[in-house]
């Protein structure tokens, strides 16, 4: 899956997440409980979700199935950002990010930690 996920095809994935394979039918109940979407708004995300190969529709009942896991989709988020805002830098990403943020100690031994062992 190359294509950019949008916000609401997002939240259809994140239900798969969560739920694991659900019918198309009952993820339209979650959304419409959790953000109020109707059925055929439901249908529709999902549809384009399939055409874009985040997600595998079986038969019988509708049955949606994601192809991407949450982490590779992090992933592809994460490098269109710094891509897009830090000219492919993860190196000014950082700065930007720890600049901008108060870490506590454990936070930061933390991220040392994360660090360390990518070496």
């Amino acid at each position: 899956m190359n294509r950019k996920l949008f916000d609401s095809e997002l939240k259809v994935l994140d239900v798969l997440w969560k739920e694991g394979d659900l019918p198309a039918g009952q993820i339209a109940k979650i959304l419409k409980e959790e953000i109020g979407w109707n059925r055929n708004t439901t249908y529709t995300v999902i549809k384009k979700c399939i055409e874009k190969g985040a997600i595998q529709r079986l038969e019988p009942n509708f049955m949606c199935r994601t192809l991407v896991t949450r982490e590779q989709v992090q992933h592809q988020e994460t490098n269109e950002l710094i891509d897009k805002m830090f000219d492919g830098s993860t190196e000014k990403f950082f700065a930007a990010f720890l600049g901008n943020n108060d870490l506590s100690a454990k936070q930061v031994e933390h991220l040392r930690k994360l660090i360390d062992d990518l070496k």
